[in-house]
């Protein structure tokens, strides 16, 4: 439901502590609702997610949102399309206040070449993310929505933030109407 990576965290932290330019991580913060980072454009920037909590998602050739993961602290977005050189596959945006650090492009690329720590880093999300979507994409075909709607009401509860309808919906693949209905099951 919501990623967070601690270890990352704390290696970024650790680097940001470090550093002898000051311009190689920046802290940048965002506020609830704004955009991130949006599907189709190029990132400027790789960032970790230092506080907050963000929803990663698509738009739909039919305008419709796909909420493919909540992410929080420790969470990196970026690195896909640096690595691939991409546009972003999709867009991030802020759910709560959000606090990042903002990497320099030309920084992490060399971090990529020079510091094993840092990939052993990727390859530990890239192998988690794997995992996350298998799991996901067979657990939404073995159970219903009501299953995962109350495990995301939780999830609301104990972060103590508030998740739209819409992107509830958007997150279990359903339309708002099927997301009424679930609810009212749940009751």
């Amino acid at each position: 439901m919501l990623r967070t990576n601690q270890l990352f965290l704390n290696y970024l932290e650790n680097l940001y502590e470090k550093q002898e330019r000051k311009e190689d991580i920046l802290i940048k913060p965002f506020s609830k609702g704004q955009r991130i980072f949006t599907q189709n454009e190029k990132p400027s920037k790789v960032l970790l997610i230092k506080e907050g909590i963000t929803k990663c998602f698509f738009v739909e050739e039919n305008d419709k949102e796909y909420i493919v993961e909540f992410l929080g602290e420790g969470e990196i977005i970026g690195e896909i399309e640096l690595i691939r050189n991409i546009s972003c596959l999709c867009s991030i945006e802020a759910v709560t206040d959000v606090t990042v650090y903002a990497v320099a492009i030309p920084y992490f690329k060399s971090l990529i070449k020079n510091d094993l720590s840092l990939n052993n880093h990727l390859l530990d999300v890239f192998a988690e993310r794997i995992v996350n979507t298998s799991k996901r994409a067979s657990y939404q075909q073995l159970y219903a929505a009501e299953h995962t709607l109350a495990q995301l009401l939780a999830l609301q509860k104990q972060q103590g933030i508030e998740i739209s309808k819409e992107d509830m919906a958007a997150y279990l693949g359903i339309t708002v109407r099927s997301l009424n209905r679930a609810l009212k099951n749940l009751k």
